[in-house]
């Protein structure tokens, strides 16, 4: 079988955000993050889910009903249970503040009985002319930036409308957007190409104050909906989301590292002072070429032992057995200069790690990317890997 790598990017200008209908599904189904009191993003997705591609028939209490593309027929009653309020007051009041955003339109056809439609559905979802019954928990449709940003800013931010919000703004793998190849990166399209966002700008966007909005990413951190990474000072947060590739693009999602993203973003990010290494089983285990002069082997062991680390939350355990051992060694014989002056340049190196078992068998290989940091390079200890 032939092999193949493959690369995905995600563009920034891309004015849609391509939602699936078992995410929102699950979005629905979470009670444990609070929808009410919000800016109307929540709604809007659901309603959007359940839209037609193409034109269908629904029957209700004995009528059919014909619905076209970007339409949906509904008892008031399945609103209430999408929206999670107790009346049918409350469902409508929510029809009401988006129609007079001019987003969607609906109408009472009966009593229990609204039929709404999404405006310019046609615009960014592909319209079929066949007549089918279409789909409404499988499947994806196209959500437009533009919509979702005139929402959020319209009101209060729910728990459920920041987590659509950085969902709906999260990049991943473009190079004009610093840490997006490290994973899916919220990064809310200000120009300057850099993730980093304060709790004000937070709280600006989502109108809360820093504490609500602290408290708010710290629930959905520990709901499993993003991975938050604060640095000192004035730095600023990273937020990364959890689950994304998976679901966007059904592959196995990315373990993110604090200390590569603060590498990526220029941040002064220390590795805790590792003072004396003792002579560990795993610092036996590791062989390092003459080739590094300014990469000490105990230093090699942080970087080891962070790889570790890293595989063993992917699942991969057996690089704790005492019968694996480990090599490093430049990519090829043209890197020598470069790898020669690592400790005077600060530019970050590449070199290759194999994984032996029993010091013959390679099970995994890797590329590393090593550089000291630029206030401690003079006394060769301090590294980014």
């Amino acid at each position: 079988m032939t092999e193949y790598q493959l690369e995905l990017k995600q563009i920034v200008d891309y004015p849609r955000c391509r939602i699936y209908r078992q995410f929102v599904q699950n979005l629905i189904a979470d009670r444990s993050i609070r929808v009410s009191g919000g800016s109307g993003l929540f709604y809007f997705t659901v309603l959007s889910s359940y839209a037609n591609f193409r034109v269908s028939y629904r029957r209700l209490d004995g009528i059919t009903y014909t619905i076209s593309p970007g339409e949906w027929v509904c008892r008031v009653k399945e609103l209430q249970g999408w929206f999670r309020v107790r009346f049918q007051y409350q469902a409508l009041s929510i029809l009401d503040q988006l129609q007079e955003l001019g987003i969607i339109s609906y109408s009472r056809i009966c009593r229990g009985i609204v039929k709404y439609r999404i405006a310019d559905w046609r615009r960014h979802n592909t319209v079929l002319d066949y007549n089918c019954p279409c789909q409404k928990d499988s499947g994806f449709f196209f959500l437009p930036v533009s919509t979702a940003r005139k929402l959020i800013e319209t009101g209060t931010a729910s728990e459920m409308d920041a987590v659509l919000d950085l969902w709906i703004s999260a990049i991943y793998q473009d190079d004009r957007v610093a840490g997006s190849n490290l994973g899916p990166v919220a990064y809310f399209r200000n120009g300057t190409g850099n993730p980093l966002v304060s709790y004000t700008e937070l709280a600006q966007r989502w109108g809360h104050s820093r504490s609500t909005v602290g408290r708010m990413l710290k629930k959905l951190s520990d709901a499993g909906y993003l991975e938050l990474m604060s640095f000192p000072g004035r730095s600023g947060s990273v937020i990364y989301l959890k689950n994304y590739l998976s679901t966007m693009f059904q592959i196995s999602d990315i373990l993110v590292d604090k200390e590569e993203v603060a590498l990526r973003l220029n941040i002064v990010w220390q590795h805790p002072d590792t003072g004396k290494v003792e002579n560990t089983p795993l610092l036996e285990k590791i062989c390092v070429s003459n080739k590094f002069p300014c990469v000490s082997k105990p230093n090699i062991a942080i970087v080891v032992e962070k790889v570790v680390k890293v595989l063993e939350s992917q699942g991969i355990h057996c690089l704790n057995c005492p019968e694996s051992s480990f090599k490093l060694y430049p990519l090829s014989n043209d890197c020598k200069d470069q790898v020669e002056g690592v400790g005077l340049t600060g530019i970050p190196q590449h070199f290759h790690m194999v994984v032996f078992c029993r010091q013959i068998v390679p099970l995994y290989r890797f590329e590393l990317s090593i550089a000291p940091l630029p206030a401690v390079c003079g006394k060769g200890g301090a590294l980014h890997a």
